[in-house]
C-alpha cells in the first residue's frame, strides 16, 4: 500500500510527537504492530476501509485491539477518528517506521526468497549487506516462490540478485549466444 500524503503528514507529526515525549521508539513498535496486524487481516483491513462503518466504532475496536499501545498511538486514533480518516492507517504507520529508521540510521534490507528466511541464511544475508552498507540494517523478508531459491537482496537502490531463476537466465543467454 503506497503512502499517501495525509499519511506521510501525519506520521511525521506523529513522529515529531513522539520524539519530544520521549517514546518514539515504544511507538515505532506500535506501528509495526498495527501495520502488521493491518496487512495479514483482511477482516480488520475491511472493517477500517468500510465507509459505511462509524468513526465511533472505528476507534473503540482499534483501542480495544491495540489496547497496550502508547499514548501517543492512542492520540492518533483520536485524531482519525476526529478527522474520519481511519482508511489511512496503515500507510500512517509504515510512513513513520520509515522515518523513525531514517532518523535512526537505519536502513531497511528487503530479501526475497523462495521459502522463508531461517536463521542460516540470514546470517549469509547480513554478511553481504555487511559489505554493502556501513548503516544499521534491518532485515524485510519476502516470500516469492518464483525465484526458485538463492535470495534478491536490496538496499536503497542496490540490488544483489543471487536467485535460482536469474542464474538458470543468464545461463539460458549465454547458451543463446
Amino acid at each position: 500500500m503506497a503512502s499517501t500524503r495525509a499519511a506521510i503528514r501525519y506520521a511525521k507529526a506523529i513522529l515529531d510527537l513522539a520524539n519530544s515525549k520521549g517514546v518514539a521508539e515504544a511507538v515505532n513498535n506500535d506501528m509495526k504492530s498495527i501495520a502488521s496486524a493491518i496487512g495479514t487481516n483482511a477482516e480488520l483491513s475491511t472493517f477500517i476501509q468500510n465507509p459505511t462503518t462509524k468513526v465511533e466504532v472505528k476507534e473503540s475496536a482499534l483501542l480495544e485491539v491495540f489496547a497496550d499501545v502508547n499514548g501517543v498511538t492512542k492520540g492518533l486514533f483520536h485524531l482519525l477518528f476526529e478527522n474520519k480518516r481511519f482508511e489511512i492507517l496503515e500507510g500512517i504507520a509504515l510512513e513513520y517506521k520509515r522515518l523513525f529508521d531514517e532518523n535512526n540510521g537505519v536502513e531497511v534490507a528487503k530479501v526475497t526468497t523462495a521459502i522463508p528466511m531461517d536463521a542460516a541464511l540470514e546470517a549469509k544475508v547480513l554478511a553481504k549487506v555487511a559489505s554493502l552498507s556501513d548503516k544499521k540494517i534491518t532485515i524485510e523478508n519476502i516470500v516469492d516462490p518464483s525465484i526458485i531459491g538463492g535470495f534478491i537482496l536490496r538496499i536503497g537502490d542496490q540490488q544483489y540478485n543471487a536467485s535460482v531463476a536469474n542464474r538458470l537466465q543468464v545461463l539460458k543467454r549465454e547458451l543463446s549466444n
